[in-house]
């Protein structure tokens, strides 16, 4: 084969995959692109893999694309349709949406089986607008990643300057501890040492620090712990 004519030939098979994977995109509906839960990712990588792959393979040709996408895309169509269909199916294809916190208590086991770590969750919960997991009533990890938090009633809307209430200076809450490690950075930051620490958490009945899966202070305000569940 001609250079030219290779170069004619991957170029067809480019336009040919795109044109057929936006049309399948399409009709799959925006799960393929948002809100994505792993099987839609999993169809979403073999579909550009089918094209990906068979673009510089000489002994593939178009039709061989359009039937490998085509076929991938009428699967992938059926089994979202079975999902609609048969309810008892959604959860083994598309899992289910996991409370990580629930009355303001996190659920220690649903964090693990989540494969989160603590870090992690205030990472998703501070994207949702919460800086602290004391102002969480409810927090759910939903089936594409995503969380949504329910926040407790003290910290809903409206906001202060809806009644014109005098206005205080916003604290950004500092983590002390983390997965029974202290974050000794923070404790300098605040102006205090691990002895201070433990004092706090001695008058909590807290005698080791391992004990103590989170910690966070806020200025006038005393620390709020969370504790490893006791097994």
């Amino acid at each position: 084969m001609k250079l030219m004519d290779y170069y004619y030939m991957v170029a067809i098979e480019l336009a040919t995959g795109l044109l057929v994977l936006f049309i399948i995109t399409k009709l799959l509906g925006k799960t393929q692109f948002s809100q994505i839960t792993p099987f839609d990712f999993i169809s979403a990588l073999i579909l550009g893999e089918l094209v990906g792959n068979a673009i510089y393979d000489d002994d593939v040709t178009v039709m061989n694309i359009l039937f490998a996408t085509i076929l991938w895309g009428v699967m992938i169509y059926f089994i979202e349709l079975i999902t609609q269909k048969v309810k008892w199916t959604r959860k083994l294809l598309e899992g289910e949406p996991n409370i990580v916190i629930r009355c303001g208590e996190l659920q220690y086991k649903v964090l693990k089986k989540c494969k989160l770590d603590i870090n992690q969750l205030m990472g998703l919960i501070r994207q949702q607008g919460y800086f602290s997991l004391e102002e969480v009533e409810y927090a759910i990890v939903e089936t594409n990643g995503i969380i949504t938090v329910l926040p407790k009633s003290s910290f809903e809307l409206p906001k202060k300057m809806d009644f014109n209430f005098p206005l205080q200076k916003t604290e950004l809450p500092i983590i002390l501890v983390e997965d029974g490690e202290i974050v000794k950075d923070n404790l300098i930051e605040i102006g205090q040492d691990e002895s201070w620490l433990l004092d706090q958490l001695e008058q909590r009945e807290i005698s080791r620090v391992k004990d103590v899966l989170y910690a966070e202070w806020k200025e006038n305000r005393p620390l709020f712990i969370l504790t490893y569940p006791t097994v």
